[in-house]
């Protein structure tokens, strides 16, 4: 008989997993009924985000030296040499990005008061990344159409993703175990 099996205890790995697996869940709970039953349906807070990416995206571009601006009568319009270039739809606003983001690291074993900077500043890097992405959408569907298509749905999504991924592997790796002190001799 094994001593786990005898001593009633599951070992310290397992718990890890199962209490990830449990927030995580509750976490995923909270998302359901919170945004897409609730705040999804009622639009504003997308359309609010979806708003504030355009006029960023709009803004970054200026600071390029483009001539952009948001439509005057849709505030998720992008419009590049005053011709329309993306328009941001509530899936490409950041918002799911930023839950996903935060979900994962506030479920992950770690010390709160890592996760209480780092999780706002991954979100600021994410906000960021979704602006570059959208300004970049915007250049290539004003310059190269053809290829809008494929990058907005395959490259774009690739690179957001994979530096998410590089974000959840600075946490998992690096941040949420306690720095090791120093033992005197």
């Amino acid at each position: 008989m094994s001593t786990i099996a005898s001593s009633g205890t599951l070992p310290t790995s397992n718990r890890v997993l199962y209490r990830f697996i449990f927030t995580a869940s509750a976490l995923f709970l909270v998302w359901f009924f919170g945004y897409d039953q609730w705040l999804k349906p009622d639009g504003r807070l997308d359309a609010v985000l979806c708003g504030h990416i355009a006029a960023s995206g709009a803004a970054f571009l200026r600071l390029l030296g483009f001539d952009s601006v948001v439509g005057a009568s849709q505030a998720k319009l992008i419009l590049l040499n005053s011709k329309p270039a993306v328009l941001v739809g509530a899936p490409c606003n950041g918002l799911v990005l930023y839950a996903l983001f935060a979900g994962f690291v506030a479920a992950f074993p770690g010390p709160w008061q890592r996760k209480l900077w780092y999780i706002p500043a991954g979100i600021t890097v994410i906000w960021f990344l979704n602006v570059l992405r959208v300004a970049a959408l915007a250049l290539n569907q004003h310059y190269y159409q053809s290829s809008a298509d494929f990058n907005h749905h395959y490259t774009f999504t690739f690179v957001v993703y994979g530096f998410i991924f590089a974000l959840w592997m600075l946490w998992a790796r690096r941040l949420a175990t306690p720095a090791l002190q120093p033992t005197a001799v």
